[in-house]
């Protein structure tokens, strides 16, 4: 059976050198990066060069890469210190984030008694940029806003330094869920006066389990996990050396190939776009996924003309045909639950419609586009 992998917005495929990377340090650099001794430094140098090299992608300061497990402990570091540490009361968001952000955000609300208000969204959706300013404008209170640049869903892009510019001019506090855009595009956090990010390795051919803040210095952000001083205190617990290292290698294989694969990846969407357009009559993009301009390159998301009933048994055919996608987040695969995002987007009648997210890497082909194609054809005729 052909096997074609198109779920890249959920994980991605590990780079060759990045496994030859971290086998290498698994073998030879198994010191604790703590320990004080000769196996300890080794290992503590490594790690040091990785931070050094990550903030050099992001022109930053090494001491404000504080590595986590991942994405979600990032998002939950910056969201929960902030309100916990920073003073913060009020939490300006938006409805269709990753639920590591909306999720902590509930939590926090429920046990603070915070102050919670969503940004108005565009049909495609963008943030209502004036909505946003308005709600910045309304309140004197200390305030974080926390939104995602690219969307995991619908792929829609927000404009970072313009969130971050406003954020600054009304003294609030900036988090962004970056996990869908680091390693996929160049971000200046020098230029781009953001607060707190989130970075997770697996999203650009890293390893599982190993992720990143960025934490601003001037911030005074404070620990959610104790125990060990590790992290400059911001983060108790041994590094995992060897992911580390192969996270640095993937960012900088991602952003040495930046050009050239986007460019690639972007003939990709747009070749899957056109096959669509040709071959689905009735398909449509939901979020705008196919205008380049507001959208990431890496994903589509398909609403499809089928029936309610016939709906429920595309991903369970397209699996059997050997193709990996994603009714939405991976995170929400294993739930009956529709996306949060989509019902913030479509009708109730289009709802009703199965749609699909196909996401894409340098590993994949015109050919298997051309295979996909074949095969939703054959479904929605059937």
């Amino acid at each position: 059976m052909k096997k074609v992998y198109f779920d890249s917005a959920a994980t991605t495929q590990l780079r060759n050198e990045v496994i030859h990377c971290m086998s290498e340090v698994l073998k030879t650099e198994y010191g604790n990066p703590s320990s004080t001794h000769s196996y300890g430094r080794s290992s503590k140098s490594l790690l040091e060069t990785a931070r050094k090299e990550i903030a050099g992608f992001l022109n930053v300061s090494a001491s404000e890469i504080i590595f986590t497990a991942g994405g979600t402990e990032a998002d939950n570091l910056a969201l929960q210190s902030a309100v916990v540490s920073l003073g913060v009361t009020r939490i300006i968001s938006s409805k269709i984030e990753h639920h590591a952000v909306l999720h902590t955000i509930e939590i926090l609300q429920e046990r603070f008694n915070l102050k919670v208000e969503h940004v108005r969204l565009t049909p495609t959706g963008c943030i209502d940029y004036d909505d946003l300013e308005r709600l910045l404008k309304s309140s004197s209170e200390k305030t974080l806003v926390s939104l995602m640049h690219v969307n995991n869903e619908v792929g829609t892009l927000i404009d970072l330094k313009r969130v971050a510019l406003l954020c600054k001019e009304y003294s609030a506090l900036f988090h962004s869920d970056t996990v869908q855009s680091v390693g996929h595009f160049m971000l200046d956090f020098e230029d781009i006066p953001i607060d707190f990010a989130a970075v997770s390795a697996h999203k650009f051919h890293g390893p599982k389990g190993v992720g990143f803040a960025f934490v601003r210095k001037s911030s005074g952000l404070q620990p959610i996990i104790f125990g060990g001083e590790q992290e400059r205190g911001l983060r108790a617990g041994t590094e995992p050396v060897y992911a580390i290292a192969g996270m640095a290698e993937a960012l900088r294989i991602s952003f040495q190939n930046l050009d050239k694969e986007r460019a690639y990846v972007l003939g990709l969407k747009e070749y899957f776009i056109q096959k669509l357009k040709e071959n689905i009559p009735g398909v449509h993009f939901n979020g705008g996924c196919e205008d380049p301009a507001n959208s990431t390159y890496t994903l589509i998301n398909v609403c499809l003309p089928l029936s309610e009933e016939k709906a429920m048994m595309l991903l369970f055919q397209l699996d059997l045909k050997g193709i990996a996608c994603s009714k939405g987040s991976a995170c929400q695969s294993g739930s009956n639950t529709g996306s949060h995002v989509l019902a913030q987007l479509l009708s109730s009648e289009d709802l009703k419609k199965p749609s699909v997210r196909f996401s894409f890497s340098s590993f994949n082909t015109k050919e298997e586009v051309d295979y996909v194609i074949e095969c939703l054809k054959e479904f929605v005729a059937s």
